[in-house]
């Protein structure tokens, strides 16, 4: 396998080239340096992927799950064998740490297409019976899915789109990040490999005005975005006019409270996670860290122990720990809330600063003595910026934390398990967490509520976002009618 794609789109089993399209430079966020660049898909090549995802749909749909499965696994196999190519390339598209990619990205998109290739035979309608007669219903594919993806998982969220529509018997044209365009490619040449019929998984490049093309089609019938709000906010409603399928899985700000009865150690374990890894790239992440007044000290002097270990780096040498922003904009928005802190009057108590040299390098950043009403309280930020806030009441935290437009994640730390699950009961979050963070096995649904998006991702929930139930009312005597 070449490490890297040898066309900007995959349409219909085959790497496809318009130069023509305006070109997207493919930036390694770890020195800056251009590595690549593709070509946004001009109106023929949207109009080439989405025929072929049409055309290929009827015969994909037609066969039997076990069939679909099949395919889906041996594409799993392909992709864990591939591993390190498949993280060099992840760490290439996004900058994160060899360390993190190998073991965090392809692994997570070959889980997705084992699982959802294993429960495809599976997914069957179900008998009523009603006296004599009876009621049958068929769970049917939607026809042409159209996936938008995000830069900060590129592999996985490939998958996370394209397993389940796939074992349902749908096609999918995926649209990466113009930020990260190189991996999903990859994901649609090993499923061709392992077997796919040509079509049923096709890449297009480019920024807004390709998803809006995609969206906004009327042989479309599924859509699902990876994003922020904004941009879910425009999608969901393109999508509403031709009353399309849809999944919106969109930003965060949620909480993780750390109780006054938590093992520190795990609790700075969870911040770390939900606040650091993919250099605090993640929508899920627990970016308001409210700690009990008694342990605050404790708890901040711990952490910043263990930032210190932090290896901050070359993201391809194994050792490195900590790797650079996706892109310079982004790691300006962070140092720019990073200004709005100082300025509101947090506590600044680690980090703060970028970091001199190549590539989009900062450090991990730790406010306290945060306020609700701060901005870095308020808005996402997408980057290593924890804000550590005060709390001694469990009823007034609960309050605070659920007090957001967000709806996403949420986590609780501490040794009573009754606690625990009261307040996770209680969190306005899709997806939470006790005494962990980040955890996203393909097993579990993942998404949000509020403004955090809508529909569900991975686990049996998938499925019913990724096809339809038809009813079929079979009568076994004479009818009746009134004339």
């Amino acid at each position: 396998m070449q490490t890297q794609p040898t066309a900007s789109h995959f349409i219909n089993g085959e790497y496809v080239e318009d130069t023509s399209g305006t070109p997207i430079d493919v930036i390694y966020p770890a020195t800056g340096e251009k590595i690549a660049t593709v070509y946004a898909a001009t109106p023929a090549i949207i109009e080439r992927a989405l025929s072929s995802a049409r055309a290929a749909q009827a015969a994909w749909g037609a066969m039997t799950g076990t069939q679909r499965g099949r395919i889906l696994r041996r594409a799993a196999d392909i992709m864990r064998e591939r591993n390190h190519d498949l993280s060099v390339l992840e760490t290439y598209d996004t900058g994160k740490p060899y360390q993190e990619t190998s073991v965090a990205d392809a692994t997570s998109g070959a889980d997705a297409l084992e699982y959802f290739g294993g429960i495809a035979a599976s997914l069957t309608g179900e008998h009523i019976q009603l006296g004599e007669d009876w009621v049958y219903t068929r769970r049917e594919p939607l026809g042409v899915c159209v996936g938008i993806g995000a830069w900060n998982y590129p592999t996985q969220i490939a998958c996370w789109k394209g397993a389940p529509a796939l074992a349902c018997g749908n096609s999918i044209v995926f649209k990466p990040s113009e930020t990260t365009p190189l991996c999903a490619l990859k994901v649609a040449e090993i499923l061709f490999e392992a077997g796919l019929p040509a079509g049923l998984y096709n890449v297009v490049q480019g920024m807004g005005e390709v998803g809006a093309a995609l969206v906004t089609d009327p042989r479309v019938d599924k859509v699902s975005l990876t994003g922020s709000v904004p941009t879910g906010r425009k999608v969901y409603a393109a999508a509403a006019e031709g009353i399309k399928h849809v999944t919106m899985e969109l930003g965060g700000k949620s909480p993780m409270i750390v109780f006054e009865d938590a093992d520190i150690e795990n609790a700075v374990s969870g911040a770390i996670l939900g606040n650091f890894y993919s250099s605090g790239q993640v929508c899920s992440n627990g970016t308001r860290v409210f700690v009990h007044t008694d342990i605050k000290e404790a708890f901040l002097s711990r952490l910043a122990e263990r930032l210190g270990t932090a290896v901050i780096g070359d993201p391809m040498d194994p050792a490195t720990s900590f790797g650079p922003m996706v892109s310079k904009r982004q790691l300006d928005i962070a140092l720019g809330y990073i200004e709005k802190g100082k300025a509101e009057g947090a506590r600044l108590v680690y980090g703060g600063n970028a970091i001199d040299g190549d590539g989009f390098y900062m450090q991990p950043t730790v406010f306290a003595d945060v306020t609700d009403d701060m901005s870095i309280a308020r808005e996402e930020i997408f980057g290593p910026v924890m804000s550590v806030l005060d709390f001694t009441d469990e009823d007034d935290v609960m309050a605070r934390a659920n007090d957001t437009e967000f709806g996403l994640a949420a986590g609780v730390f501490t040794r009573d398990l009754a606690r625990a699950h009261r307040v996770a009961a209680k969190f306005q979050a899709g997806t939470c967490y006790i005494n962990t963070y980040n955890d996203a096995p393909v097993e579990a649904p993942f998404g949000g509520m509020k403004n955090s998006g809508v529909g569900r991702e991975n686990s049996k929930a998938a499925i019913n976002h990724y096809s339809q139930l038809k009813s079929v009312y079979v009568r076994m005597c004479d009818l009746e009618a009134p004339f």
